[in-house]
């Protein structure tokens, strides 16, 4: 298992906590991102080092690969920060923390292959971890209808907004406004924004890569629209400057990221009225039914039609973000680490 970082600290408070990640498979690395973050406003006690998966989580060789590695890389404080939930099974568990980011894949699969991966990636490691962490209350109720355990084991703590997303001002593209759309996959919603943009002038910019089903469904609703995928960070930031509003109306999420990056930046937001989507915005963006076309098409056209509506969307984003700043988060999981060590040190 390849070490990214290791800060080494002499003095004897200090606590070591390894980071474990997944080996990334595409150039945007939403959890590794986030965790940067968090790492770098950790409290000074704590000294931090990053171990990374050496395989991608694919295949059965090569999740067990990463599992028999994990190990060597143990710290007085073990975090997992999430999709390779499955190294955990030979970890030590008083000393392992787990981040689930969402039960999106549950919510999607059948048969067989969910419960196989119910047990794998949910059931065992919750078993062989001390403390859980989600990142929302809407995805610490999801987890609850899944797995049996003490709700008191399960902690929420928020992701942070990236400090790369910055307030840039732009006027409303009135001709042709830009609408930008994050993430491809299922939940993302992409064939009903599609139909509720039929006949809006719009152009719709699209991060992810699509299938037949989303080239045809746009083809056909006659939506103007360009795409891009696997592009880096600072690509990211760039699009939310360049758009003019966000559209995030899926239909599940255990956070949201997309709500925080725009809000951050000073772009109007349209999302869904429920998972965690309303409990990440706030009043920081237009909540619409992702289920009803015709919701997401209002909305659509209530912020391009209505400046003072689309100001105070705008107004209201730069507050929301203070509530998800790097340093609250890290303190919170700071205070985890200092559970986890007094609870293995306690005379």
């Amino acid at each position: 298992m390849r070490l990214v970082r290791l800060f080494v600290k002499q003095k004897t408070d200090k606590l070591s906590v390894t980071f474990y990640h997944r080996k990334p498979y595409d150039s945007y690395f939403s959890i590794e991102r986030l965790f940067a973050d968090i790492r770098r406003n950790m409290p000074a006690h704590i000294i931090s080092r990053v171990a990374v998966s050496p395989f991608t989580s694919r295949g059965f060789w090569k999740r067990l690969a990463n599992v028999l590695i994990a190990p060597l890389y143990q710290s007085e404080v073990n975090h997992i920060t999430g999709d390779v939930n499955y190294i955990a099974l030979l970890l030590d568990k008083k000393r392992t923390v787990l981040t689930i980011h969402d039960c999106v894949v549950l919510e999607r699969l059948t048969g067989i292959k969910k419960s196989l991966f119910f047990f794998i990636w949910y059931w065992l490691p919750e078993k062989k971890s001390s403390i859980i962490t989600v990142i929302s209350q809407s995805a610490k109720s999801d987890l609850l209808r899944y797995i049996q355990c003490e709700p008191d084991k399960i902690r929420v703590i928020h992701n942070c907004i990236p400090s790369e997303f910055k307030p840039c001002h732009k006027l409303l593209n009135t001709a042709k406004p830009v609408l930008l759309q994050v993430g491809t996959r299922y939940n993302k919603n992409l064939l009903r924004v599609a139909e509720a943009l039929q006949g809006i002038p719009c152009h719709l910019r699209i991060i992810g890569m699509l299938d037949n089903q989303q080239l045809s469904a746009l083809s056909e609703c006659h939506v103007e629209f360009s795409s891009v995928a696997d592009i880096s960070d600072e690509e990211i930031v760039n699009e939310y400057r360049q758009c003019d509003m966000l559209v995030f109306v899926s239909t599940y999420e255990g956070f949201g990221m997309p709500i925080l990056e725009a809000n951050a930046v000073g772009r109007p937001v349209i999302t869904g009225n429920i998972s965690s989507m309303p409990e990440v915005a706030g009043n920081a963006a237009c909540l619409v039914d992702p289920f009803d076309v015709k919701s997401i098409r209002s909305g659509i056209v209530r912020i391009l039609n209505d400046e003072r509506y689309r100001t105070e969307l705008v107004e209201n984003g730069y507050k929301n973000v203070k509530r998800f700043e790097s340093q609250n988060v890290a303190k919170q999981y700071s205070l985890i680490y200092d559970e986890i060590y007094q609870r293995n040190h306690a005379s």
